[in-house]
């Protein structure tokens, strides 16, 4: 059963992580418990003052892993049973340059290439992916070996020298593009459009100038629900008529 499991906020603010439990976990690390509290978003951890070696955020409703201060301590993530459909890898590394743990289980994570942004976390050392529908995609796991090139345990089983040398030889020449390609499914596992979102869109081929604008807002996108609209338009080729170019 989650800590504070009764808490009526759905925003992480200043008393919230004020009042939430500590302690220190198997590890010997100083851990701040914020487990099953609904939140929605990553905000107001500046006011931890990077206290804490590890974060346990297991059971809220996060869609982004972003809007993280600097956490040069931070050394574990725990994310397991959100609902993240992007990871941004570049400003993950800045916030938390010591993470070597990082828990993503049954989360939205998809296609192979919404993991890119794992492979900044250059001394991640242990990822757990389970329970994502990108766990079903071919080479899933070769791909994110050769992605993530300090990790020793992946899904809880280690990374064999044979399965890094594998990764290598499958996507070192191309640097996995052409793999990404092949397995990107917009829209991939999503709820069919709804009839109300068809009717407010143009149903014409998209341009070259509308796919971009497409790719661009889903990664803008604040909510699965807004990810969802998106990512059917563009599998369907039905152009959102309030999409901005």
């Amino acid at each position: 059963m989650y800590a504070n499991a009764n808490a009526a906020s759905d925003r992480l603010t200043a008393d919230v992580i004020a009042d939430a439990d500590r302690r220190y976990n198997p590890l010997g690390e100083y851990e701040i418990d914020l487990r099953g509290l609904r939140i929605g978003r990553l905000e107001n951890l500046a006011t931890a003052r990077d206290q804490y070696d590890a974060y346990d955020f297991t059971g809220n409703d996060v869609v982004r892993l972003e809007n993280l201060p600097s956490m040069p301590r931070c050394k574990t993530l725990m994310f397991g049973n959100n609902r993240i459909a992007r990871v941004n890898g570049e400003e993950l590394a800045r916030a938390t340059p010591a993470l070597t743990t990082l828990t993503l289980t049954n989360n939205a994570l998809r296609n192979l290439g919404d993991c890119d942004g794992l492979g900044s976390l250059k001394k991640l050392k242990m990822l757990t992916l389970c329970g994502n529908p990108v766990c079903a995609k071919e080479n899933y796991r070769l791909y994110v070996i050769y992605k993530c090139k300090a990790l020793k345990t992946l899904d809880f089983q280690k990374v064999r020298a044979s399965e890094r040398e594998e990764a290598e030889k499958t996507f070192g020449a191309d640097d996995g593009a052409a793999q990404r390609a092949k397995t990107f499914t917009p829209g991939d596992g999503l709820e069919e459009i709804k009839d109300e979102t068809k009717k407010d869109a143009k149903p014409s081929g998209p341009t070259p100038e509308q796919l971009t604008a497409l790719k661009v807002a889903i990664a803008n996108a604040e909510t699965l629900e807004e990810v969802s609209r998106l990512e059917n338009a563009l599998k369907s080729g039905v152009v959102p008529s309030d999409l901005r170019i």
